[in-house]
This record gives structure tokens, C-alpha cells and sequence, in this order.
């Protein structure tokens, strides 16, 4: 797995994997900006099949507000990104833009605190999936 990213596996199927995950975001303080379904994305406009695959962008407001004030370019880094997809075989994975490492390049210890403290709440919401 890349630096970037942590993941985990669900036990559940494609659609009460994005319910649970989208719930365990709510529990965490965060809300999905947008949803984009890049299933459909790619049949409408390539023709391409695709697994299903989902990308969620969660922002906890609180959070983002704090890094925003620390830093106004930060917004280009947000939201945090949490990708739904399922493998050919049926597993299905969620995978987590990890905020320690993408905040860390800024190397201003205030965002990297504020990126520790959605770390850990995304990491609560990897875990809470394990059922």
C-alpha cells in the first residue's frame, strides 16, 4: 500500500459499505461534500465497463476551518478522499486519502497536528467497518 493511502476491507457489500462508511463519517463529525460515481462516470462518457467504484469527499468542517485559518492554500489539499470500490472477486475496499502524510507536506506543525486529528478519526471509521 502507498504512503498516501490506508485501506481496509468490508465486509459488507458495494452499497452498505458506502451506507456504513458514510454513518461512521457522521460519528466522526464529518459530512460528504460530494459523491462521485465513477462507475458511471466512466460508462457514460467512455463506454468503459467498471467495477463499482465511488470516491466520497468528507470534510470535517471544524477541522477544515482550523486549517484554513492556518493556512489558506490548504483548501487545495481538502476534502479527504474516500474511495468504495469492489474488486472483481466481489471484496469490497475502502481506501483512505491519508491526511497526516498529504497535510505533512506542508511542514507547518499546526497543520500537521490538524492532520494527525483527522488521521485518527478516519483510522476510528476504518476500524468501526471491521464490524
Amino acid at each position: 500500500m502507498s504512503s498516501y493511502v490506508f485501506s481496509v476491507q468490508s465486509p459488507e457489500g458495494f452499497e452498505a459499505t458506502v451506507r456504513a462508511v458514510t454513518d461512521a463519517l457522521k460519528q466522526e463529525g464529518f459530512g460528504v461534500l460530494t459523491t462521485i460515481d465513477v462507475q458511471a462516470t466512466l460508462e457514460s462518457k467512455l463506454g468503459v465497463e467498471q467495477r463499482p467504484y465511488v470516491i466520497l469527499g468528507a470534510c470535517n468542517p471544524h477541522l477544515a476551518h482550523q486549517a484554513l485559518q492556518a493556512d489558506p492554500d490548504i483548501g487545495a489539499l481538502l476534502p479527504c478522499n474516500v474511495v468504495v470500490r469492489e474488486d472483481a472477486d466481489g471484496r469490497v475496499h475502502v481506501v483512505f486519502m491519508d491526511p497526516q502524510a498529504v497535510l505533512g507536506m506542508v511542514a507547518r506543525p499546526e497543520i500537521e497536528t490538524l492532520g494527525g486529528e483527522v488521521r485518527s478519526r478516519l483510522q476510528r471509521v476504518a476500524d468501526s467497518l471491521h464490524g
